[in-house]
């Protein structure tokens, strides 16, 4: 189907779509943690479209200014912003009406929604630059997803912000980092040459894994913590120990010289803890 953005499949191509699973599931876990049940439907809806925007904007921010790094790394040069089947223009104007989605759909939340809506925007775009600079990089992206709780929460109590929602945020901060440190094993010679500051790249493989089972560590222990001080009963701790269980199957995959497992570590299996997340969430608050 063709769009003013160009022909949409493209457009879901350039800011992942399908990867969307990975911090959906996290608002409506902070929504369901702060209503202790089902939030309201038109929450629900307008939560919804504004997760979706916030991340269309940030993904697609970071295709504009990793643009002149895409076209040189052999690996993204099939980026339908490289090969022209979305334009510039046509990418800025994207970003500017996913931003505006995504301001109105706080707005229909709620006023504190809404006065946090541009800092949240301003936050999700600062990682598309941090990898110039900052080994942090990882991190930054981890907490960019680890506010989908928070806003969940936020969007069914904006006038207490409770533990839970704040301990998941770190949960899911070290979640991403631990697998966007992987991901970056598939760049590490070109972010090495580009001087690009990614963990792999600058400290080597051996610390790369070694940053990135601490941080699985600490994912666990976040969770088991967030059960704790959102009351949650045995399925959400059953279910945590599920989660531990494919992070250490996700770590024991990884291997810098063989990278043939990096789609089922990075997708396949992260794409199945977050869905559990709030299933564990739910399970937890109703058995």
């Amino acid at each position: 189907m063709r769009t003013p953005f160009g022909q949409m499949a493209d457009i879901c191509r350039m800011i992942k779509i399908e990867h969307s699973i990975f911090a959906l599931p996290y608002a409506w876990a902070g929504a369901v943690l702060a209503a202790r049940g089902l939030p309201p439907l038109d929450v629900l809806v307008f939560l919804t479209l504004a997760m979706v925007a916030v991340r269309s904007f940030a993904m697609a921010f970071n295709r504009l200014v990793d643009l002149p790094f895409d076209r040189a790394n052999p690996r993204t040069q099939g980026r339908p912003l490289v090969t022209g089947a979305v334009s510039i223009r046509q990418t800025w104007a994207f970003c500017a009406i996913t931003a505006l989605i995504f301001v109105a759909t706080c707005a229909a939340l709620n006023t504190v929604c809404l006065l946090l809506a541009v800092p949240a925007l301003l936050f999700a775009a600062v990682y598309s630059l941090l990898k110039r600079v900052s080994h942090l990089c990882h991190f930054w992206l981890g907490a960019t997803l680890g506010l989908a709780p928070l806003a969940g929460w936020l969007s069914v109590v904006p006038s207490d912000l409770g533990l839970a929602p704040v301990l998941l945020f770190f949960a899911v901060t070290f979640w991403v980092a631990a697998f966007d440190i992987y991901y970056a094993f598939q760049d590490r010679d070109f972010d090495r040459a580009a001087g690009l500051h990614s963990i792999p790249a600058s400290y080597g493989a051996e610390t790369a894994l070694a940053l990135a089972a601490f941080s699985h560590c600490m994912t666990f222990i976040f969770l088991l913590l967030t059960g704790l001080a959102g009351g949650l009963s045995w399925p959400w701790y059953l279910l945590c120990l599920g989660i531990g269980l494919l992070l250490l199957w996700e770590h024991r995959l990884m291997r810098p010289q063989d990278l043939r497992h990096i789609n089922t570590a990075f997708f396949t299996l992260n794409g199945i803890i977050s869905p559990v997340v709030l299933l564990g969430v739910i399970l937890g608050l109703w058995l």
